[in-house]
Protein backbone atom coordinates (compact mmCIF):
# COMPACT_ATOMS: atom_id res chain seq x y z
CA UNK A 1 0.00 0.00 0.00
CA UNK A 2 2.89 2.48 0.86
CA UNK A 3 4.30 1.87 -2.77
CA UNK A 4 0.69 2.97 -4.03
CA UNK A 5 1.09 6.14 -2.08
CA UNK A 6 4.79 6.47 -3.13
CA UNK A 7 3.98 6.28 -7.00
CA UNK A 8 0.76 8.64 -6.62
CA UNK A 9 2.30 11.97 -6.47
CA UNK A 10 4.80 10.94 -9.59
CA UNK A 11 2.10 10.29 -11.59
CA UNK A 12 0.38 13.55 -10.83
CA UNK A 13 3.13 15.31 -11.28
CA UNK A 14 4.03 13.92 -14.79
CA UNK A 15 0.17 14.45 -15.91
CA UNK A 16 0.45 18.27 -14.17
CA UNK A 17 3.86 18.33 -16.35
CA UNK A 18 2.21 16.85 -19.47
CA UNK A 19 -0.71 19.32 -19.30
CA UNK A 20 2.08 21.81 -18.82
CA UNK A 21 3.74 21.05 -22.67
CA UNK A 22 0.51 20.16 -24.92
CA UNK A 23 -1.71 22.80 -23.48
CA UNK A 24 -1.89 25.49 -26.44
CA UNK A 25 -0.56 28.81 -26.03
CA UNK A 26 -3.39 30.50 -27.33
CA UNK A 27 -5.52 29.27 -24.03
CA UNK A 28 -3.07 30.43 -21.61
CA UNK A 29 -2.87 33.98 -23.16
CA UNK A 30 -6.80 33.84 -22.46
CA UNK A 31 -6.14 33.64 -19.20
CA UNK A 32 -3.71 36.53 -18.68
CA UNK A 33 -5.42 39.41 -16.38
CA UNK A 34 -6.68 42.36 -18.36
CA UNK A 35 -4.59 44.52 -15.95
CA UNK A 36 -1.57 42.84 -16.79
CA UNK A 37 0.31 45.07 -19.40
CA UNK A 38 -0.69 47.85 -17.45
CA UNK A 39 1.20 46.32 -14.12
CA UNK A 40 3.97 45.63 -15.88
CA UNK A 41 5.24 49.26 -17.38
CA UNK A 42 7.20 50.06 -14.05
CA UNK A 43 7.31 46.37 -12.80
CA UNK A 44 11.57 45.90 -14.04
CA UNK A 45 10.56 42.55 -14.19
CA UNK A 46 13.44 40.59 -15.98
CA UNK A 47 10.98 37.63 -17.14
CA UNK A 48 9.07 39.76 -19.22
CA UNK A 49 12.35 41.50 -20.66
CA UNK A 50 13.03 37.87 -21.89
CA UNK A 51 10.08 36.64 -22.65
CA UNK A 52 8.11 38.54 -26.35
CA UNK A 53 4.51 38.53 -25.00
CA UNK A 54 4.18 41.39 -22.86
CA UNK A 55 6.11 43.47 -25.27
CA UNK A 56 4.59 42.36 -28.31
CA UNK A 57 0.55 43.35 -26.77
CA UNK A 58 2.93 46.95 -25.44
CA UNK A 59 4.20 47.28 -28.93
CA UNK A 60 0.77 46.77 -30.70
CA UNK A 61 -0.71 49.62 -28.06
CA UNK A 62 -0.56 53.27 -28.63
CA UNK A 63 -1.18 53.89 -25.45
CA UNK A 64 2.55 53.16 -24.49
CA UNK A 65 5.79 54.26 -25.34
CA UNK A 66 8.75 52.10 -24.61
CA UNK A 67 11.61 53.62 -22.51
CA UNK A 68 14.77 50.97 -23.00
CA UNK A 69 17.15 51.46 -20.75
CA UNK A 70 19.55 49.97 -18.31
CA UNK A 71 19.80 49.75 -14.21
CA UNK A 72 18.67 54.06 -14.43
CA UNK A 73 15.74 52.53 -15.00
CA UNK A 74 14.95 51.34 -11.51
CA UNK A 75 16.35 54.96 -9.76
CA UNK A 76 12.87 56.24 -8.56
CA UNK A 77 11.97 59.69 -7.77
CA UNK A 78 8.95 62.13 -8.24
CA UNK A 79 10.72 63.23 -11.57
CA UNK A 80 11.40 59.71 -13.21
CA UNK A 81 9.10 59.68 -16.37
CA UNK A 82 6.62 57.02 -15.16
CA UNK A 83 5.75 59.55 -12.14
CA UNK A 84 5.84 62.21 -14.07
CA UNK A 85 3.60 61.59 -16.81
CA UNK A 86 0.92 59.55 -14.79
CA UNK A 87 1.22 62.20 -12.37
CA UNK A 88 0.46 64.98 -15.00
CA UNK A 89 -2.12 62.81 -16.58
CA UNK A 90 -0.09 62.54 -19.70
CA UNK A 91 -2.43 60.74 -22.60
CA UNK A 92 0.34 58.06 -22.88
CA UNK A 93 2.07 55.54 -20.49
CA UNK A 94 6.06 54.88 -19.99
CA UNK A 95 6.63 51.43 -20.43
CA UNK A 96 10.61 50.77 -18.96
CA UNK A 97 12.36 47.84 -20.52
CA UNK A 98 15.89 46.92 -18.75
CA UNK A 99 17.72 46.26 -15.93
CA UNK A 100 21.42 46.53 -15.01
CA UNK A 101 24.12 44.94 -17.36
CA UNK A 102 21.62 46.13 -20.66
CA UNK A 103 23.52 46.98 -23.46
CA UNK A 104 23.36 46.93 -27.25
CA UNK A 105 23.52 43.51 -27.61
CA UNK A 106 20.36 42.84 -25.60
CA UNK A 107 18.56 45.42 -27.46
CA UNK A 108 19.90 44.18 -30.74
CA UNK A 109 18.16 40.83 -30.18
CA UNK A 110 15.28 42.09 -28.42
CA UNK A 111 14.14 44.52 -31.49
CA UNK A 112 15.25 41.68 -34.31
CA UNK A 113 12.41 39.54 -32.54
CA UNK A 114 10.14 42.15 -32.34
CA UNK A 115 11.29 43.92 -35.60
CA UNK A 116 7.47 43.50 -37.50
CA UNK A 117 5.42 45.39 -34.33
CA UNK A 118 8.26 48.30 -34.68
CA UNK A 119 7.23 50.18 -37.46
CA UNK A 120 6.08 54.01 -36.59
CA UNK A 121 6.80 53.16 -32.98
CA UNK A 122 7.53 55.89 -31.04
CA UNK A 123 10.29 54.70 -28.68
CA UNK A 124 13.06 56.45 -25.96
CA UNK A 125 16.49 54.84 -25.74
CA UNK A 126 18.92 55.36 -22.99
CA UNK A 127 22.39 55.21 -24.02
CA UNK A 128 25.45 54.83 -21.08
CA UNK A 129 28.69 55.56 -21.89
CA UNK A 130 29.80 52.61 -19.83
CA UNK A 131 28.56 50.56 -22.43
CA UNK A 132 31.37 51.28 -24.33
CA UNK A 133 34.38 49.85 -22.37
CA UNK A 134 37.13 48.39 -24.38
CA UNK A 135 36.19 44.96 -24.46
CA UNK A 136 32.70 45.20 -25.09
CA UNK A 137 30.11 43.63 -22.76
CA UNK A 138 31.52 40.90 -20.70
CA UNK A 139 29.68 37.54 -19.89
CA UNK A 140 28.70 38.44 -16.57
CA UNK A 141 26.23 41.15 -17.75
CA UNK A 142 25.15 39.19 -20.80
CA UNK A 143 24.28 35.97 -19.66
CA UNK A 144 21.43 37.39 -16.67
CA UNK A 145 20.02 39.44 -19.47
CA UNK A 146 20.16 37.36 -22.16
CA UNK A 147 16.66 35.43 -23.74
CA UNK A 148 17.18 32.28 -24.90
CA UNK A 149 13.77 32.14 -26.53
CA UNK A 150 14.40 35.38 -28.53
CA UNK A 151 17.84 33.31 -29.51
CA UNK A 152 16.31 30.30 -30.82
CA UNK A 153 13.80 33.02 -32.99
CA UNK A 154 16.58 34.48 -35.10
CA UNK A 155 17.52 32.13 -37.21
CA UNK A 156 14.06 31.90 -38.23
CA UNK A 157 13.85 35.58 -38.49
CA UNK A 158 12.78 37.22 -41.99
CA UNK A 159 11.88 40.37 -41.22
CA UNK A 160 15.90 41.91 -40.16
CA UNK A 161 18.24 42.52 -43.09
CA UNK A 162 20.36 38.88 -43.59
CA UNK A 163 23.71 40.69 -43.10
CA UNK A 164 22.62 42.36 -39.73
CA UNK A 165 21.44 38.46 -39.12
CA UNK A 166 24.56 36.91 -39.40
CA UNK A 167 26.15 39.48 -37.75
CA UNK A 168 24.11 39.08 -35.10
CA UNK A 169 24.59 35.57 -34.62
CA UNK A 170 28.67 35.89 -35.11
CA UNK A 171 28.30 38.01 -32.01
CA UNK A 172 26.08 36.02 -29.85
CA UNK A 173 28.24 32.86 -30.59
CA UNK A 174 31.24 34.43 -28.70
CA UNK A 175 29.39 34.29 -25.37
CA UNK A 176 29.74 31.38 -23.41
CA UNK A 177 25.69 31.40 -23.05
CA UNK A 178 25.27 30.58 -26.64
CA UNK A 179 28.52 28.15 -26.99
CA UNK A 180 27.43 26.30 -23.79
CA UNK A 181 23.54 25.56 -25.30
CA UNK A 182 24.68 22.99 -27.56
CA UNK A 183 22.00 22.99 -30.26
CA UNK A 184 22.02 26.66 -30.73
CA UNK A 185 25.41 27.45 -31.44
CA UNK A 186 25.23 24.21 -33.58
CA UNK A 187 21.85 25.63 -35.22
CA UNK A 188 23.77 29.08 -35.39
CA UNK A 189 27.15 26.86 -36.87
CA UNK A 190 24.74 25.75 -39.65
CA UNK A 191 22.81 28.53 -41.04
CA UNK A 192 25.79 30.74 -41.18
CA UNK A 193 28.05 27.86 -43.08
CA UNK A 194 24.64 27.51 -45.28
CA UNK A 195 24.71 23.63 -44.22
CA UNK A 196 21.24 23.02 -45.47
CA UNK A 197 20.74 19.09 -44.10
CA UNK A 198 22.34 19.77 -40.74
CA UNK A 199 20.35 23.03 -40.17
CA UNK A 200 16.97 21.19 -41.58
CA UNK A 201 17.79 18.98 -38.89
CA UNK A 202 17.77 21.05 -36.18
CA UNK A 203 14.78 22.94 -37.11
CA UNK A 204 12.20 20.73 -35.61
CA UNK A 205 14.24 19.96 -32.29
CA UNK A 206 14.95 23.86 -32.25
CA UNK A 207 10.93 25.02 -33.07
CA UNK A 208 9.71 22.19 -30.43
CA UNK A 209 11.75 24.00 -27.87
CA UNK A 210 10.72 27.37 -28.92
CA UNK A 211 7.36 26.57 -28.39
CA UNK A 212 8.08 25.25 -24.95
CA UNK A 213 9.86 28.48 -24.11
CA UNK A 214 6.98 30.68 -25.29
CA UNK A 215 4.89 28.49 -22.64
CA UNK A 216 7.20 29.43 -20.36
CA UNK A 217 6.88 32.82 -20.95
CA UNK A 218 3.09 33.16 -20.89
CA UNK A 219 3.20 31.09 -17.09
CA UNK A 220 5.58 33.75 -15.72
CA UNK A 221 3.11 36.64 -17.66
CA UNK A 222 0.20 34.76 -15.61
CA UNK A 223 2.04 35.44 -12.25
CA UNK A 224 1.26 38.89 -10.62
CA UNK A 225 4.70 40.78 -10.21
CA UNK A 226 5.73 41.25 -6.30
CA UNK A 227 4.43 44.43 -5.31
CA UNK A 228 6.43 47.36 -5.91
CA UNK A 229 8.17 49.81 -3.39
CA UNK A 230 8.12 53.18 -5.85
CA UNK A 231 5.49 55.32 -4.34
CA UNK A 232 3.67 58.19 -6.75
CA UNK A 233 3.99 61.40 -5.93
CA UNK A 234 2.30 64.46 -7.35
CA UNK A 235 3.97 67.01 -6.41
CA UNK A 236 5.39 67.82 -9.89
CA UNK A 237 1.72 68.75 -11.42
CA UNK A 238 1.15 71.97 -12.40
CA UNK A 239 4.73 73.18 -12.84
CA UNK A 240 6.50 74.83 -15.16
CA UNK A 241 10.04 73.24 -16.16
CA UNK A 242 12.05 76.22 -15.20
CA UNK A 243 10.10 75.18 -11.43
CA UNK A 244 10.49 71.46 -11.72
CA UNK A 245 14.38 72.06 -12.62
CA UNK A 246 14.72 74.62 -8.92
CA UNK A 247 12.21 71.56 -7.29
CA UNK A 248 14.57 68.84 -8.80
CA UNK A 249 18.02 70.92 -7.61
CA UNK A 250 16.06 71.45 -3.80
CA UNK A 251 15.31 67.55 -3.58
CA UNK A 252 18.83 66.75 -4.83
CA UNK A 253 20.37 69.04 -2.48
CA UNK A 254 19.04 67.58 0.10
CA UNK A 255 19.97 64.12 -0.42
CA UNK A 256 23.76 65.15 -1.65
CA UNK A 257 24.95 67.52 1.32
CA UNK A 258 26.15 64.62 3.72
CA UNK A 259 28.90 63.47 0.61
CA UNK A 260 31.08 64.40 -2.17
CA UNK A 261 30.37 64.59 -5.49
CA UNK A 262 26.38 65.64 -5.13
CA UNK A 263 26.30 61.42 -4.76
CA UNK A 264 22.97 60.57 -3.03
CA UNK A 265 24.30 59.99 0.41
CA UNK A 266 22.57 56.41 0.11
CA UNK A 267 24.77 55.70 -2.24
CA UNK A 268 27.48 57.55 -1.08
CA UNK A 269 27.46 56.24 2.18
CA UNK A 270 27.43 52.44 1.06
CA UNK A 271 30.38 53.33 -1.59
CA UNK A 272 32.57 55.62 0.55
CA UNK A 273 35.37 53.49 0.63
CA UNK A 274 35.52 51.98 -2.50
CA UNK A 275 35.50 55.58 -4.12
CA UNK A 276 38.06 56.53 -1.79
CA UNK A 277 40.11 53.87 -3.51
CA UNK A 278 39.23 54.66 -7.41
CA UNK A 279 41.11 58.01 -6.81
CA UNK A 280 43.89 57.88 -9.79
CA UNK A 281 42.76 54.84 -10.57
CA UNK A 282 41.09 55.21 -14.27
CA UNK A 283 44.05 57.58 -15.66
CA UNK A 284 44.48 56.46 -19.47
CA UNK A 285 40.79 54.92 -19.78
CA UNK A 286 38.71 56.51 -22.76
CA UNK A 287 35.17 55.21 -24.36
CA UNK A 288 36.34 56.25 -27.74
CA UNK A 289 37.34 52.13 -29.14
CA UNK A 290 34.84 49.26 -28.27
CA UNK A 291 32.92 46.20 -29.87
CA UNK A 292 29.49 47.96 -28.50
CA UNK A 293 29.97 50.34 -31.42
CA UNK A 294 29.29 47.77 -33.83
CA UNK A 295 26.82 46.59 -31.19
CA UNK A 296 24.93 49.82 -31.64
CA UNK A 297 25.14 49.65 -35.02
CA UNK A 298 23.14 46.34 -35.51
CA UNK A 299 20.56 48.49 -33.24
CA UNK A 300 19.88 51.13 -35.68
CA UNK A 301 20.20 49.05 -38.74
CA UNK A 302 17.44 46.87 -37.18
CA UNK A 303 15.50 49.70 -36.08
CA UNK A 304 15.88 51.45 -39.57
CA UNK A 305 14.53 48.74 -41.59
CA UNK A 306 11.83 47.94 -39.11
CA UNK A 307 11.37 51.68 -39.85
CA UNK A 308 10.73 52.75 -35.85
CA UNK A 309 10.93 56.32 -34.72
CA UNK A 310 13.13 56.37 -31.37
CA UNK A 311 14.68 59.04 -29.45
CA UNK A 312 18.35 58.49 -28.02
CA UNK A 313 19.48 59.94 -25.00
CA UNK A 314 23.18 60.65 -24.49
CA UNK A 315 23.76 60.53 -21.07
CA UNK A 316 26.78 62.10 -19.42
CA UNK A 317 28.92 61.02 -16.42
CA UNK A 318 29.25 62.54 -13.50
CA UNK A 319 32.45 65.06 -14.21
CA UNK A 320 33.92 65.67 -10.73
CA UNK A 321 34.13 61.70 -9.72
CA UNK A 322 35.88 60.95 -13.20
CA UNK A 323 37.63 63.95 -12.87
CA UNK A 324 38.84 62.42 -9.39
CA UNK A 325 39.67 58.94 -10.47
CA UNK A 326 41.98 60.52 -13.49
CA UNK A 327 39.78 59.15 -16.14
CA UNK A 328 40.80 61.84 -19.11
CA UNK A 329 37.86 64.46 -20.48
CA UNK A 330 39.19 63.45 -23.83
CA UNK A 331 38.16 60.12 -23.51
CA UNK A 332 34.77 61.02 -22.53
CA UNK A 333 34.61 63.59 -24.97
CA UNK A 334 35.59 61.53 -28.03
CA UNK A 335 33.27 59.27 -26.98
CA UNK A 336 30.12 61.83 -26.64
CA UNK A 337 31.53 62.99 -30.59
CA UNK A 338 31.63 59.15 -32.08
CA UNK A 339 27.73 57.80 -30.51
CA UNK A 340 26.03 61.21 -31.81
CA UNK A 341 28.42 61.46 -35.21
CA UNK A 342 26.57 57.49 -35.41
CA UNK A 343 23.48 58.47 -34.71
CA UNK A 344 23.24 61.06 -36.58
CA UNK A 345 24.96 59.28 -39.97
CA UNK A 346 21.31 56.69 -39.29
CA UNK A 347 19.13 59.72 -39.71
CA UNK A 348 17.92 59.27 -35.91
CA UNK A 349 16.82 61.68 -33.27
CA UNK A 350 18.89 62.12 -29.80
CA UNK A 351 18.71 64.49 -26.79
CA UNK A 352 22.14 65.54 -25.78
CA UNK A 353 23.32 65.88 -22.14
CA UNK A 354 26.78 65.76 -22.45
CA UNK A 355 27.58 68.94 -21.53
CA UNK A 356 25.41 67.94 -18.15
CA UNK A 357 28.69 66.43 -16.72
CA UNK A 358 29.20 69.27 -13.59
CA UNK A 359 25.63 70.45 -13.41
CA UNK A 360 24.75 69.32 -9.92
CA UNK A 361 22.02 67.21 -9.26
CA UNK A 362 21.61 65.80 -12.88
CA UNK A 363 22.92 62.59 -11.89
CA UNK A 364 21.90 60.96 -8.86
CA UNK A 365 25.08 59.30 -8.36
CA UNK A 366 28.78 58.66 -10.96
CA UNK A 367 26.64 57.03 -13.22
CA UNK A 368 23.22 56.79 -13.12
CA UNK A 369 20.50 60.02 -14.11
CA UNK A 370 18.23 61.33 -11.98
CA UNK A 371 16.26 64.28 -10.14
CA UNK A 372 17.24 67.20 -12.73
CA UNK A 373 18.51 65.43 -15.29
CA UNK A 374 14.96 63.65 -15.13
CA UNK A 375 13.48 66.95 -15.89
CA UNK A 376 15.39 67.24 -18.54
CA UNK A 377 14.40 63.72 -20.03
CA UNK A 378 10.61 64.86 -19.31
CA UNK A 379 10.70 67.69 -20.91
CA UNK A 380 12.75 66.25 -24.14
CA UNK A 381 10.03 63.10 -24.15
CA UNK A 382 7.19 65.79 -24.07
CA UNK A 383 8.78 67.15 -27.10
CA UNK A 384 9.23 64.57 -29.04
CA UNK A 385 6.26 62.44 -28.82
CA UNK A 386 3.79 65.77 -29.39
Amino acid sequence: MKKKYLFGPIILALVLFAALVFVPASWLAKLVPADRLEESATSLEPNMFQGTYLQSEMLSDPKYVPIYGSSELSRWDPFHPSNYFEATGADFTPYLVGKGGTTSIINDLNFATHAEELKDKQMVIIVSPQWFVKHGTDEQHFAPNYSSLQAYQLPFNKEIDEQVKRELMQRLMSYDAVQNDTMLYELYDAYLNDEEIKFNLLTAPAKAYISMLKKKDLYYTLIKDDPSNRRQSDKVKNKTWEELQAQADAYGEKRTKDSKFNIDYKVYKHKKNHIKEMEGKNKGHSYAESPEYADFQLMLDILKKADAKPLFVIIPVNGEYYDYTGFPKQGRQDYYNRIKKQIDDNGFTYADYSDHEYDPYFMRDTIHIGWKGWVYLDEDMEKFLQ
